[in-house]
Formats: structure tokens, C-alpha cells, sequence
């Protein structure tokens, strides 16, 4: 199996959304392969599909001073955030007929990022209640994924040196008595490619790639 590995840099939100929803029309045309889309966002706020209101903290005015937006989006889940020092990655494939490979699927997500962070020296796990990877009781990872047709979009997002004070103006995943970390913290001098590369690698071996290009 072949997977292609796109490196989009920094995206904004509905522009990586627009991309998704058109590659997603094309993979299940089988006009592209697999395909794993690795970026940064600017700074956003991005409300799930079982996202409530009251988990935004910020007023409109808050927001613009900030300068980070808010969009609705099609990925299950509650609020989020996305910014600079996040690696964001949108797999779009397709994993087939059996629905079974939906709990399966997540829970391979969470695996590449416990198996990337190991790497490091940093103990983590995911967690089927509160989908995601976690450091104790904080939060480095967020999985939030939509289905349709078989093949997937939306996908994860990683802290590497991400600006946690961002987080303040949320109730992250509706959770308020866990926290958020970031993998700076845990790691001296971390780098955003070298943590794409061990991604891309754990992604390439438990999902059983053969080829990348």
C-alpha cells in the first residue's frame, strides 16, 4: 500500500477544510490514494458536531483582540483549538466496509501519538472515554474524526510548542477538571520536523504502509 505524505505548512482552519472535503471526493472516486495531510493552523476555535455553547468563553470582542476566529466544523467532538506549534493531521483513507474499523481507527490515531511521545521518553495514553492522548491528567492530543462513505477526514492534533495560554478561552474537549500540556514542556529543545517524521513513521507502520511518497 502506498500512502502519499502532503506537508501544508501553516493553513487557515476553512481553507484545510475546503482541501479535505474535496480530496475526500476524490479518494472515494479513486482518483488519489491514501493520503495523510500534516500542517499548523492559525489560531482557532473549532466547535464539534456535540460542541456546546457554553464551553466558548470568550466574547466576540475577546476573540478579535486575540486574534483567533471560531468555526463550526463536521468532526465529532466538543471545542477545541488549533495554532502555531500544534502538528494537525488529516488523514483521508479509506479503511473499507466493516464499520468495526471506526473504534479501531481512533484508536490507532492515539496510538501513533503514545508511540511518538515513548519515543521521547514520555509516558502517555489514550483514553476510549475521553478520546485523545494523555500525560496524567492533561491533555496533548486531540482526536476528533468523521467518517462517510468509508473514508476518513479531520484526524488529530498534537502540542509540540503550542501557546497553552490560547487554551484559557475554552473549556477544552467540554472537560473542566483536566488540563492541557504540551510536548516543550516534557522535552528540552523539541522540533516541529523531527516530531513529523517519528509521526509519519508510526503512521506508515501501524496502519501497514509499504511505500511513502
Amino acid at each position: 500500500m502506498i500512502l502519499t505524505v502532503k506537508d501544508l505548512g501553516l493553513v487557515a482552519y476553512e481553507q484545510a477544510l475546503s482541501l479535505q472535503e474535496a480530496m475526500v471526493k476524490e479518494r472515494k472516486a479513486g482518483s488519489i490514494g491514501d493520503t495523510l495531510l500534516l500542517l499548523e493552523h492559525e489560531p482557532v476555535y473549532t466547535l464539534g458536531r456535540s460542541a456546546k455553547e457554553e464551553n466558548l468563553l470568550l466574547a466576540p470582542a475577546d476573540l478579535e483582540k486575540k486574534g483567533i476566529k471560531v468555526f463550526q466544523t463536521t468532526r465529532g467532538g466538543d471545542v477545541t483549538y488549533h495554532g502555531p506549534g500544534q502538528l494537525v493531521g488529516y488523514p483521508i483513507i479509506d479503511l473499507g466496509s466493516d464499520s468495526r474499523k471506526v473504534v479501531w481507527y481512533v484508536d490507532m490515531l492515539e496510538k501513533i501519538i503514545v508511540d511518538t511521545l515513548a519515543q521521547y521518553g514520555v509516558k502517555s495514553r489514550g483514553d476510549r472515554q475521553n478520546r485523545g492522548v494523555w500525560i496524567g491528567d492533561d491533555k496533548i492530543a486531540a482526536i476528533g474524526v468523521k467518517i462517510a462513505g468509508h473514508v476518513t477526514m479531520h484526524g488529530f492534533s498534537l502540542n509540540v510548542r503550542v501557546r497553552l495560554s490560547d487554551y484559557g478561552g475554552i473549556i477544552p474537549c467540554g472537560i473542566k477538571d483536566k488540563g492541557v500540556t504540551s510536548l516543550h514542556l516534557h522535552v528540552e529543545d523539541v522540533e516541529m520536523n523531527e516530531v513529523k517524521k517519528r509521526v509519519i513513521n508510526n503512521f506508515v507502520r501501524l496502519f501497514g504502509y509499504n511505500l511513502v511518497s
